[in-house]
């Protein structure tokens, strides 16, 4: 019945959709012309590789993509000969990990239809299926079912309040996760919900977040190999401002520029989240007669300038291995930015107060690591307490640190569910 239901009634609007999307969005267009061949690329690939020890990882994007990471790589550690291949439903994660290479393939995922589901994994073939957080489509879950591949749901997390869970949905989802071996939530909250489904085959276990291991093992990376020259550092304290948006900049900027003026050794490194020349140029004019700055990109020619504003994309989490103190941005636009990648380092960190998609921010408050800034004030009696008071800086550093570490280890828990599904052979 649920399936008559979805393949019915629930594909065909959606199928209409994207079609209308494809005519308004660029992302839209750029996944659906980068589906055709897809299937014939993955035929190639295979017919080069027909090991029958298959593991298919799928995630969203590259955002949840970058909480499987921890689990390839340790099981490519493990198991060298496994071959693995990711799928993608958007573009965004399809071709940013084209190069990674602790996979074998990546492809799109194709359109959740009944036919094309069935035509993918009987291409495919997978030993076992993991998919990442929440990206589950039900036909290809069914289709997994049906010839018999195992499947995992990682980093799964479902709100007590979900939609998921209301009496008639509830019954439909009982249906689609009833079809997978493991279920492994990032929380016993989650795991409670998910058991509110009440289901009878999948098992339901909390064993922690991926990305709590994923941020503590970039930060180790990212102290070997230090973007800013040491002598620049010596006697400065750094205050490194992450993904911010132009709403960010009206509340720290004011309060940055009193603590540059009082504190002759403050280093900041401004990090916009879009730096486009438009809102660089705009920045450099803001900032002319009221501090000395200098683009990232001319660091070589630093003469003392006391902010670095950076003007190229994927270097932020390397340049809090040099920060004292941290602000993410995005909490007076939408919603906070990452905010375990600065923690990770065992830095305070600060952030504005739409939180609300951002458990761990919230967490890390709690713990003491993080602070909330609420408005123009607080932000200036946040920086003041942690830039005058080394000792409450420190402590907070230690305690961000803290909750990071505590939280690190899930993958070790995910492998010992998963290398069962995967192996035929000892390891």
């Amino acid at each position: 019945m649920w399936k008559l239901f979805y393949n019915l009634l629930v594909l065909p609007p959606l199928w209409l959709a994207f079609r209308v999307l494809w005519l308004f969005n660029r992302k839209v267009r750029r996944g659906m012309r980068g589906r055709h061949g897809s299937l014939q690329r993955l035929r190639v690939f295979l017919r080069g590789n027909p090991s029958p020890r298959r593991l298919w990882v799928h995630a969203s994007s590259m955002g949840e993509f970058e909480q499987a990471k921890p689990i390839i790589e340790a099981l490519r550690e493990r198991d060298p000969e496994l071959v693995i291949i990711a799928s993608f439903f958007s573009p965004s994660g399809y071709e940013n990990n084209l190069r990674y290479r602790a996979v074998d393939a990546v492809v799109y995922l194709p359109f959740d239809s009944a036919g094309r589901a069935r035509r993918f994994l009987e291409l495919m073939r997978p030993t076992a299926a993991v998919f990442i957080r929440y990206d589950v489509w039900p036909n290809h879950i069914w289709a997994c079912h049906d010839l018999g591949i195992p499947v995992m749901l990682a980093n799964a997390t479902l709100r007590m309040n979900s939609g998921r869970l209301r009496p008639f949905i509830r019954h439909f989802h009982r249906h689609v996760y009833d079809c997978m071996e493991t279920i492994l939530t990032v929380s016993e909250r989650d795991a409670e919900a998910f058991r509110l489904l009440r289901l009878r085959h999948a098992s339901v276990q909390a064993v922690g977040d991926t990305r709590y291991d994923r941020v503590a093992g970039k930060a180790a990376l990212s102290r070997k190999r230090p973007l800013v020259p040491p002598h620049m550092l010596e006697g400065r304290t750094v205050v490194v401002a992450g993904s911010v948006w132009p709403e960010d900049e009206e509340v720290l900027l004011p309060a940055l520029f009193h603590q540059l003026e009082r504190d002759p050794n403050l280093l900041v490194v401004l990090v916009p989240h879009e730096p486009t020349i438009d809102h660089l140029e705009f920045l450099e004019y803001r900032l002319n007669g009221s501090v000395s700055h200098l683009r990232f990109s001319y660091l070589s020619s630093w003469a003392g300038e006391r902010m670095l504003i950076v003007d190229s994309i994927g270097i932020l989490l390397p340049l809090y291995a040099v920060a004292d103190l941290a602000f993410v941005g995005g909490g007076f636009k939408s919603n906070v930015h990452n905010t375990l990648e600065p923690a990770a380092y065992g830095i305070p960190v600060l952030y504005g107060p739409k939180i609300g998609n951002s458990q761990e921010a919230r967490e890390l408050a709690n713990a003491g690591g993080g602070f909330v800034v609420r408005s123009a004030d607080d932000m200036h009696t946040a920086l003041d307490m942690l830039l005058t008071d080394g000792d409450r800086r420190r402590a907070a550093g230690e305690a961000a640190g803290r909750f990071v570490a505590e939280r690190s280890g899930s993958t070790a828990h995910i492998l010992t569910h998963l290398l069962p599904l995967v192996k035929k052979k000892e390891y």
